[in-house]
This record gives structure tokens, C-alpha cells and sequence, in this order.
């Protein structure tokens, strides 16, 4: 039980270090070149817009909690008379 536990934890662990190493892995629906061929057609992919590469889910989770946490915490000001009550 305790190595399962600690397999998982390695592993969402390198996750973590490869989502903030390389945030952008290859598009899967165009395998990394960037244009599909349909019908004797070559257009752009529609889920990488041609540019290849994607955001990977871990790094795009960290992005919303970010955003989120930033959004929701005030700014932190070390001047007292910057408060409107003094």
C-alpha cells in the first residue's frame, strides 16, 4: 500500500517538473506537423491552428489556478497611508 502510494506520488511529481520544463507537447490530432490532409486537401489542424505543439493539462491547470488565485487575493501594500480610512 505505502509503495503504491509512493509510486503515485513520484509520478505526479515528474508530471509536475515536466509540465514546468516543457509546458507545450506535440498536437495530437496532426502529430506535430501542423496541417491535415483531407480529401486531396491540405488545411490547417483544427485544434493547433498550425502551430504544432499544445498545452499540455497540467500546465493548463496551473495557469487557471493561477489566474484564480490572482483574481481573488487582494494586492498587499506596505504604505499605511494607502488604506482610505486613515
Amino acid at each position: 500500500m505505502a509503495l503504491a502510494s509512493l509510486l503515485i506520488l513520484l509520478t505526479a511529481a515528474g508530471y509536475a517538473v515536466l509540465c514546468a520544463a516543457r509546458p507545450f507537447a506535440p498536437c495530437r490530432k496532426c502529430s506535430g506537423a501542423g496541417v491535415r490532409t483531407r480529401r486531396r486537401t491540405i488545411t490547417l489542424c483544427r485544434r493547433c491552428h498550425g502551430t504544432r505543439a499544445r498545452l499540455r493539462i497540467g500546465r493548463r491547470i496551473l495557469n487557471n489556478s493561477r489566474s484564480i488565485h490572482t483574481a481573488g487575493t487582494r494586492p498587499h501594500t506596505t504604505d499605511r497611508k494607502a488604506t482610505p480610512w486613515q
